[in-house]
């Protein structure tokens, strides 16, 4: 059997608009291995939701088309699967936790209703069972007495409850990958790390394989065994997270990780930002994506897009990959400045 659990392949996704179709998702590629958690990182509107969305068949169906890829689960790509075929799948081999629990959940229902509602959905089982399943997965993320939560509405629930019902609401039927969309936005910093904490414990526990989507690098450090960089809906670095934190090799990376605030240095100093704005993606530019906001771009970084460059981890020799002119061997460092062969700019 194969490692490999989920794998997305050259996804193209775009949306129509007034204005034009937005190229949302250009070629993005990744995999996901069994028992494995991965991060997915960048800005704001970079496309990681969107890749994660498509490949679990939310992106509303009248703004959003497909143009091209694959999305396999276990070998079977459910782009291809039939509405009824793909409900058999998603909320129950797939499972997501969302960004925003309050929004998401149903003020109406109590939470336990709405637990034991995926569950019922996915399994032929009475209301009893259901509730029982209930209990038991809400003791295992250990939400403080069970029973009289399972009674309560959301708004009855502080923040980090109400994550950890979103969690449970995930879990109930046991996914074999779970997608966590920013699942710790908008909560304080010692609840951020006990939901940390906790999806690292629940993915032995329920053996699943985790997709982290964020823009968090502090969260990325602490859950992920591979990191993919997104950026204007391309993947442009992907490495072991090992790899990522202490050799980045993409400029994006960099600004990514210099824009985190640290403990260990004291400095007087603005916190460092990426300067300029990404680019329009109804339009986007012939080379490198993140070239006008390079301080090292090149000539042939605004003509030519980069290929995919391996490279290897100089200490312990890792393998990881780059989409930049940076890293191609016919680029050359003269002086502190970069430069490229005169045969080629």
């Amino acid at each position: 059997m194969s490692d490999t659990i989920l794998e997305v392949r050259d996804l193209r996704v775009t949306f129509d608009m007034y204005q034009g179709a937005v190229q949302a998702v250009r070629g993005v590629s990744w995999h996901l291995n069994r028992r494995e958690t991965i991060g997915i990182v960048g800005e704001s509107g970079c496309g990681k939701s969107v890749t994660i969305k498509t490949a679990i068949g939310l992106n509303p169906v009248s703004s959003g088309s497909v143009k091209g890829g694959e999305v396999l689960f276990e070998g079977t790509d459910i782009l291809r699967l039939s509405e009824k075929e793909r409900r058999d799948i998603l909320g129950n081999r797939m499972s997501m936790i969302f960004q925003d629990p309050f929004t998401f959940l149903n003020p109406t229902m109590t939470v336990g209703r709405q637990i034991m509602e995926v569950y019922l959905q996915h399994h032929k089982a009475s209301r009893r069972e259901a509730r029982e399943k209930a209990l038991d997965i809400l003791r295992l993320i250990s939400l403080p007495n069970p029973e009289e939560n399972l009674k309560r509405y959301p708004h009855q629930l502080s923040g980090g409850m109400r994550q950890r019902i979103m969690i449970a609401m995930a879990l109930i039927c046991e996914p074999a990958v779970l997608f966590a969309d920013e699942p710790t936005t908008a909560l304080d910093v010692t609840i951020q790390a006990q939901i940390v904490d906790l999806m690292n414990s629940l993915k032995e526990k329920v053996d699943t394989s985790i997709v982290l989507i964020t823009h968090d690098m502090g969260v990325v450090a602490k859950m992920v065994d591979r990191v993919y960089v997104m950026y204007a809906g391309k993947i442009v670095e992907h490495g072991e997270a090992q790899t990522i934190f202490h050799h980045p090799r993409h400029p994006y990376t960099w600004g990514l990780l210099e824009s985190v605030p640290r403990l260990d240095e004291k400095t007087q100093d603005d916190l460092p930002s990426i300067p300029g704005m990404p680019p329009d993606l109804i339009a986007p530019p012939a080379g490198c994506p993140f070239a006008a906001r390079c301080r090292f771009c090149m000539g042939i970084c605004g003509r030519e897009a980069p290929p995919e460059i391996r490279l290897t981890d100089p200490e312990d020799g890792r393998d990881h990959t780059a989409s930049c002119w940076l890293c191609h061997p016919e680029c050359i460092a003269r002086n502190g400045k970069t430069e490229w062969r005169a045969a080629h700019d």
